[in-house]
């Protein structure tokens, strides 16, 4: 593993850090980009990847199974699959460029019931794309 300034906090907050890159990467397509970090997390806590806005605005940087999980098991480096939208222009990463955003969210046991029937809603049975058309 390279060496890495590891995971940041730009803003004082406990819910997320800043993730960057452990090994200098050009990207054409798509590439797989070490953190040169691992977690060891609680079993009631989980993580997810998200992508940078900045990146994706001036770069056509996105990561691409956002949001990537990280659960509690895991004990591998965090790796980020970062995409490359622009078709035209290879992108190159760094060691310690700002690659992606780590949110650690709390974890809540459920239990799943089958059942005949669900509960009504004003969305109902539309589904993806549906909020916020005006009734279209």
């Amino acid at each position: 593993m390279a060496t890495t300034t590891a995971a940041t906090r730009r803003a004082p907050n406990p819910w997320w850090v800043g993730l960057v890159c452990g090994m200098a990467s050009y990207i054409d397509a798509a590439a797989i980009v070490g953190t040169g970090i691992a977690l060891g997390l609680p079993s009631d806590l989980a993580a997810l990847t998200l992508p940078r806005s900045g990146l994706a605005a001036r770069h056509g940087i996105s990561i691409v199974n956002a949001p990537g999980l990280i659960d509690p098991g895991y004990r591998g480096e965090v790796r980020i699959i970062l995409l490359n939208t622009d078709r035209t222009a290879e992108f190159h990463v760094a060691v310690g460029d700002r690659i992606a955003q780590l949110l650690f969210l709390p974890l809540t046991a459920v239990a799943l019931v089958q059942s005949d029937t669900l509960d009504d809603t004003h969305r109902g049975e539309r589904g993806f794309g549906s909020s916020g058309t005006g009734g279209r």
